[in-house]
């Protein structure tokens, strides 16, 4: 595998038993993305996005097709080993944000470190520069029924990065944010893919978030029909 190549896919067929008979969400998917990668996988309700969002963050299995992400071949592992290259080395965003409702913003981005038996004064210092990378530090203390919207996503995102993920998978993460907290979600992420280095992959039909990646992945009906690069998404302008 190359060295810059994070995610390869050859030959991907991924079919759902449905009443005695399968119904195919994707196929003939071939796809590479590389390190530091801004990438929607973009296209209507039913078209396969998020079937291979999850396939991607090992959430799922193709029925066909090899699938390397990170190194490792997800075909030749087990469940504890993609639960383990999940929580080391990915980062998720939900759209209805998945937070903890009884621990405070501090608290749920903490968790991923807990997880990762990270000292407690690392732990610390790591929570304070997530929440600070998206602009929450005055919301420590608060618990997610005291935010808005806008404030869970961006406690989910800091939770995401807190470990400094080399990829991060993002499903819909506008779906459930007004226009003004969309554009400054998505700057947030803009800034940290630049600063960090991250991947980034989103499964998306939001034209607020196509505006800003650097590469398209059209799908339709369970095929890539377009792989298109964007000269000049909007955070770069």
């Amino acid at each position: 595998m190359e060295k810059d190549t994070v995610i390869r896919i050859k030959g991907l067929l991924k079919q759902f038993p449905i009443g005695g008979q399968f119904f195919t969400a994707l196929k003939n998917v071939d796809l590479d993305l590389n390190e530091g990668e801004f990438t929607g996988l973009v296209g209507p309700s039913g078209s396969g996005k998020t079937t291979l969002l999850n396939i991607i963050g090992g959430l799922d299995s193709p029925t066909e097709g090899q699938v390397s992400v990170l190194g490792q071949a997800l075909n030749d592992t087990s469940h504890a080993e993609r639960a383990r290259l999940r929580r080391k080395h990915m980062g998720f965003i939900f759209q209805s944000y998945n937070l903890l409702p009884v621990y405070t913003v501090f608290e749920n981005v903490e968790l991923p470190l807990i997880l990762n038996k990270v000292d407690k004064n690392e732990r610390r210092s790591m929570v304070a520069q997530a929440v600070e990378s998206v602009g929450l530090r005055d919301k420590m203390d608060s618990r997610p029924n005291m935010l808005s919207g806008g404030e869970c996503q961006r406690t989910a995102i800091a939770r995401a990065i807190v470990h400094q993920p080399a990829l991060v998978l993002a499903d819909e993460p506008t779906a459930n944010l007004d226009a003004e907290n969309s554009h400054h979600i998505m700057k947030i992420l803009s800034n940290l893919n630049k600063e960090l280095s991250t991947s980034f992959i989103f499964a998306t039909h939001d034209e607020k978030i196509m505006a800003y990646l650097r590469r398209i992945i059209h799908l339709g009906d369970g095929e890539i029909t377009k792989d298109e690069i964007i000269d000049n998404p909007k955070a770069h302008d």
